[in-house]
């Protein structure tokens, strides 16, 4: 099934990378409407649809020359219009003029993370320097220049862009469609509205009435619900469907156990001020018999799934709802293989549920900084807007490598509050998108009040980014860590870690 919106502009061939759904989202903030098809849906899409002014191959986790590579149709190459390669999509682009040119391992060509490269005259780079620091993340390079085509970009030995301008054939190694790459997203800017002269056809003001038009028209005359969880996500939509849909909304906060330190009762008074009438569901027992005794982190996702579903249905139930809210981003369905061909990288608890009634997810095209745009620009107060993510398992993920009990929660609870608050008490605090305080499942040996100890390690993870795609490990300052390391030792854990690790490799929790 494809989308059947009028014809757009730009066409995003998925190619399996975690960063299509970045690619729609930066042309949109450019003020360009885009589509994201797979490869074999174009030409039943191009039956009923006027041809694109432009078409994006995106990156991928394949390599071109496996046997299961994703599928390009050629009829592209019949369009007469630009296409943009990407990581992947340029591979293909080398590949499909010389099977010989694109190599992978045996030339140690991986790259993770920033790149600096040399830039030549192009379009493509119109209004940038010669040098520009971006972000890579492949593991096969093209060896040569293609025929047809000239390099306009190097790092050392790496061919990092090519272009063919007479058939309008562009392509890039690195991604550019991240805030990583620092081009202020003049390269896409330059591709769609200089090289496909694509004209402005949305604006961003757009979103809040479009939801709400949208999800009014879909309940009609039935009933909705929506879990809130204290996040911006959920609680900006309950916040902006409250006042069209009324009582036709039921809003709950499920209470798992594996909160925060008085988590339920600031939600609870957050909602209130945002106009939301807030049920409490207590379900701690539930939460804690599934997953127990469970080690493995993506099992404990699913086993919290598994806990979190028949809540719903009992509200769907005893509520005679006909519609089900989720505040679900684009990040979620990317990480969870849920979104084009995205390899699942961890389950949501959010996604892929099944409540026999319909689901409907209105923020499934934005990213973390595009709804908290929409918090504050509905007027939420800045400690909602400016809520740290924290993920739906809570701190059941946050006890590493070990079965999950009331007391080890209380644990990284306590430990959790401490680091949030020393952290919050500084100007640091201001460049954190996101704080992790994990408990990690091996006690380590110590030495406390002159004697002997053998307690959990405490590993405090602080990370920055913009759409959680990718984030940068932050240091944390040095003063910090010590008053960090002297509180946390004081309440039963004998040692700390600070972990830094950008995404990719790693991801933004620990499990």
């Amino acid at each position: 099934m494809i989308d059947t919106q009028d014809s757009v502009q730009i066409i995003i061939l998925d190619l399996g990378s975690q960063y299509t759904q970045v690619i729609a989202r930066e042309i949109l903030g450019l003020g360009f409407k885009s589509l994201i098809l797979k490869g074999e849906h174009l030409t039943e899409y191009l039956r009923s649809h006027d041809s694109p002014r432009g078409i994006i191959l995106s990156g991928g986790a394949a390599s071109v020359y496996e046997n299961n590579a994703p599928f390009i149709p050629e009829e592209i190459f019949t369009l007469n219009c630009p296409i943009l390669g990407i990581c992947y999509g340029m591979h293909y682009l080398a590949y499909r003029e010389d099977k010989n040119l694109v190599v992978g391992n045996k030339l140690n060509a991986k790259e993770y993370g920033p790149t600096d490269i040399t830039l030549e005259d192009s379009v493509l780079f119109s209004g940038l320097d010669k040098k520009l620091r971006v972000w890579a993340s492949h593991g096969d390079v093209v060896r040569d220049v293609p025929a047809g085509y000239k390099i306009i970009a190097r790092a050392e030995d790496v061919i990092e862009a090519i272009e063919d301008t007479y058939r309008k054939l562009y392509a890039v190694q690195f991604h550019p469609e991240v805030i990583n790459t620092l081009d202020d997203n003049k390269i896409l800017k330059n591709f769609v509205q200089t090289i496909c002269g694509c004209v402005t056809d949305w604006q961003s003001g757009d979103t809040i009435a479009s939801i709400q038009n949208q999800v009014q028209t879909l309940v009609g005359n039935g009933k909705a619900a929506i879990g809130v969880s204290g996040g911006v996500d959920s609680t900006t939509l309950a916040a902006i469907l409250a006042p069209v849909l009324k009582d036709k909304l039921y809003a709950f906060f499920i209470n798992t156990g594996a909160m925060r330190l008085g988590e339920v009762e600031e939600v609870s008074a957050m909602a209130a001020r945002a106009g939301i009438d807030l049920h409490i569901i207590d379900a701690q027992k539930d939460f804690f018999d599934s997953i127990g005794d469970c080690t493995d982190a993506e099992e404990k996702r699913k086993r919290f799934k598994d806990a979190y579903t028949p809540v719903f249905k009992k509200v769907i139930e005893e509520n005679h709802i006909t519609h089900i809210l989720q505040g679900t981003l684009a990040t979620d369905l990317i990480e969870s293989g849920s979104l084009g061909n995205a390899l699942i990288i961890k389950s949501h608890h959010n996604v892929g549920l099944d409540f026999g009634v319909e689901e409907v997810t209105p923020f499934a095209h934005l990213f973390k900084h595009e709804v908290r745009e929409i918090a504050r620009s509905i007027g939420l107060e800045k400690q909602l807007s400016e809520r740290k993510p924290f993920p739906g398992p809570g701190l059941f993920v946050r006890v590493v490598g070990m079965s999950v009990t009331p007391e080890l929660v209380d644990k990284v609870r306590q430990a959790d509050h401490i680091v949030t608050q020393i952290l919050k008490d500084h100007p640091f605090y201001q460049e954190v998108s996101q704080l992790i305080v994990a408990l990690l499942g091996s006690k380590t040996v110590g030495v406390q009040g002159d004697n002997r100890s053998y307690q959990y390690p405490i590993v405090v993870r602080v990370v920055a980014s913009t759409d959680f795609m990718t984030v940068q490990g932050l240091e944390i300052p040095s003063v910090l860590r010590q008053k960090i390391i002297t509180e946390v030792t004081k309440h039963g854990f004998n040692r700390v870690f600070f972990d830094e690790t950008p995404k990719p490799p790693a991801t933004t929790e620990l499990e």
